[in-house]
């Protein structure tokens, strides 16, 4: 989109978080904490560590897919990892993770992972290529168009 972008049609380096952010979003709608599911029970994952690296620019027109991921799982935190990739050619644009926590509101204290999860969710570690890229004007289902 044009206001993801600098008047050298490049992308903005706090964009790619946006699209990050929307990947999470989905990430985490696939292990039960979807939106609604976060507001009924007052639990929130809630970001503690952003560790991103821009490797290549992305330009004004180029498609993005995001591949993200589970990392790792402990007893109070877990990381998720994410790719950025240019879907003409797979270039990689920007890697990233996360550590998230999970936190109870409204006393915003941290409380401890459900003990399942490391199993329970065992198939979100491999790379799994996630869809964030909905936009109100014309979704593209293979990336976000940027």
């Amino acid at each position: 989109m044009f206001f993801d972008t600098d008047c050298a049609a490049v992308v903005h380096n706090i964009a790619y978080l946006r699209f990050i952010e929307m990947a999470r979003t989905h990430l985490a709608d696939q292990i039960g904490m979807g939106l609604r599911a976060m507001s009924e029970s007052s639990q929130f994952p809630v970001v503690v560590r952003t560790e991103i690296d821009y490797r290549k620019p992305a330009a004004l027109g180029d498609i993005l897919v995001i591949h993200g991921r589970l990392e790792s799982i402990d007893r109070m935190r877990f990381w998720c990892a994410f790719e950025v990739r240019r879907k003409s050619d797979d270039l990689l644009i920007v890697q990233c993770r996360q550590m998230l926590a999970l936190v109870q509101m409204p006393a915003g204290r941290p409380i401890r992972l459900p003990a399942e999860w490391a199993d329970r969710f065992a198939h979100l570690y491999k790379t799994k290529t996630l869809q964030p890229a909905e936009s109100p004007a014309a979704a593209k289902p293979s990336g976000i168009s940027a």
